[in-house]
């Protein structure tokens, strides 16, 4: 995947080479060229013998699109096909984390619960872990930051049968996060019923791997400067707005197919919580 972001004059000249073709897949964020829309595509059907995309933005409003040039994906001018047809499948079907897909219903959601620290959190568990998470019946909450993490806790009231797995950014020794975590974790019998990880990057965006961006590492972003405001603005994205940090991640998600695209110290966490709420 390239980063590369094409500026008005690069859209604008003739193209002379032969665009890359790409299926249309559900989940997939493109951008129309003619009105500049970015969104998911959350529907695709065929009407009056032609292809139609649905494209729904961050803030649930959608519009709809003929399949065919004129869409960025990733920054790079393609061709949307319509969808490949289904392969017969060789071997077991396996989930974006890499465990073996059964046929089950999702279950009724049980009482233990997976804690992230914001939205982004949770849509990177989501996308990786989300199948896994249905059939076990776990659902994962968003935090908005972990200041109030023992109040919070205590208000859940954790016990036998109604466990909680909490993910922490930059759970480093010597952190805010990791004075607010060894202070929860004293009180007697909260080990038992609670269980907190974390992983070492300043916000979970790090925890897609440079490979799966074409890019050779993540950026250094200077002191005092917000970090993803920095990320955004080093790969040449639209920064200045909430709304520019939302779509700029979820141009960031659509690259994550699996979980080997995510770093190690990630996915050995989020196992290790499955595992405790599952036992």
């Amino acid at each position: 995947m390239s980063i590369h972001t094409w500026g008005p004059q690069e859209l604008g000249k003739p193209v002379q080479r032969t665009l890359r073709e790409v299926p249309v897949e559900l989940g997939m964020v493109l951008e129309d060229v003619q009105t500049g829309w970015v969104g998911a595509v959350t529907r695709v059907e065929k009407s009056g013998g032609m292809h139609i995309l649905a494209l729904e933005d961050r803030r649930g409003k959608a519009r709809s699109f003929q399949l065919g040039f004129g869409f960025l994906l990733d920054g790079e001018p393609v061709k949307i096909t319509p969808p490949q047809a289904a392969k017969t499948p060789q071997g077991p079907r396996r989930t974006a984390s890499g465990s073996i897909q059964v046929d089950a219903k999702a279950r009724t959601a049980l009482a233990s619960r997976i804690w992230v620290e914001g939205k982004h959190d949770a849509e990177l568990v989501e996308r990786v872990w989300g199948d896994d998470l249905r059939v076990e019946g776990i659902v994962v909450e968003p935090l908005h930051g972990v200041d109030d993490l023992e109040a919070a806790v205590r208000a859940f009231g954790p016990g036998p049968g109604r466990k909680l797995g909490i993910l922490v950014d930059h759970l480093v020794p010597g952190s805010k996060e990791q004075r607010i975590v060894d202070s929860l974790l004293k009180h007697p019998g909260m080990a038992q019923h609670v269980l907190v990880v974390g992983h070492p990057y300043v916000d979970v965006w790090q925890a897609i791997k440079p490979q799966t961006l074409g890019i050779p590492a993540w950026p250094e972003i200077p002191r005092g400067m917000d970090w993803k405001t920095g990320i955004l603005k080093a790969f040449g994205w639209p920064h200045a707005t909430a709304e520019d940090v939302g779509l700029g991640w979820q141009k960031l998600l659509s690259t994550v197919r699996s979980y080997a695209d995510l770093e190690p110290s990630l996915l050995g966490r989020v196992e290790e919580v499955i595992d405790f709420l599952t036992a």
